[in-house]
């Protein structure tokens, strides 16, 4: 799968920050990150390392390359909101088009030294990007095996991993992939835009309950790139 580039419920976004403290301080000032654990974690993430543009502390998403973006902060900051009650210390983590790596960096610090989460990509220097950005302050995530980042097609899930108590997805999907709900844990809560390209998605949370019963719910209109493969992704 591939990352996504929207701009999302809040358009380009109004939390713009003068550096990562302050993106992250605007972020929790306009009440798109609410409780403290979120906070925490993208503080603890310095976005411009994730970045290669000069604008990493805009509240807009920002090419990386592959004709991929990182999504803008406030998308990453109402995914972890949405998760939270999933992202707790010992729990299992897939995001599915984990592009540069920022926001599986975020939910690696959220699920603590007992939790485990799995970055997918389909694309090779993405993934390898995103191992380098994560060294660059967070070496010991990937050392103590806490977190990982795979190469593979992100629609077909990472059964390896699984069965994981939550799931991203970065990118729109015409519909729910089955293979991800298939590995998502009773009890467990999945993310993904779903809808065709180039017209407002559904941002739609997914919850699986105790017994593998399946509820959806809208959460807003979104607009990301399509879930799609590689050679689509960048011909």
């Amino acid at each position: 799968a591939v990352v996504s580039t929207q701009s999302g419920h809040y358009g380009r976004g109004r939390s713009h920050g003068k550096n990562h403290k302050d993106l992250i301080d605007q972020l929790r000032k306009h009440g798109i990150v609410k409780s403290q654990e979120v906070y925490n974690a993208m503080l603890a993430v310095d976005r411009k390392e994730f970045c290669p543009t000069s604008d990493a502390y805009k509240d807009n998403p920002q090419p990386i390359g592959s004709n991929v973006t990182i999504s803008a902060p406030h998308m990453h900051a109402h995914a972890l909101e949405t998760l939270a009650g999933h992202l707790k210390p010992g729990t299992r983590v897939l995001d599915v088009g984990s592009g540069s790596g920022y926001l599986t960096a975020c939910m690696a610090i959220m699920v603590g030294e007992s939790g485990r989460v799995v970055g997918i990509d389909h694309i090779k220097s993405l993934v390898d990007t995103s191992l380098i950005n994560t060294k660059k302050s967070h070496s010991d995530l990937l050392s103590s095996g806490r977190l990982s980042y795979v190469v593979g097609d992100g629609r077909q899930g990472y059964p390896e991993g699984a069965p994981y108590d939550c799931i991203h997805v970065g990118a729109a999907a015409d519909t729910m992939p089955q293979p991800l709900v298939d590995q998502l844990a009773d009890g467990g809560c999945l993310v993904c835009p779903v809808g065709p390209t180039g017209v407002v998605q559904d941002f739609i949370q997914l919850d699986k309950d105790k017994d593998g019963k399946v509820s959806k719910k809208k959460l807003m209109g979104v607009i990301y790139v399509p879930l799609t493969d590689k050679h689509k992704q960048v011909r």
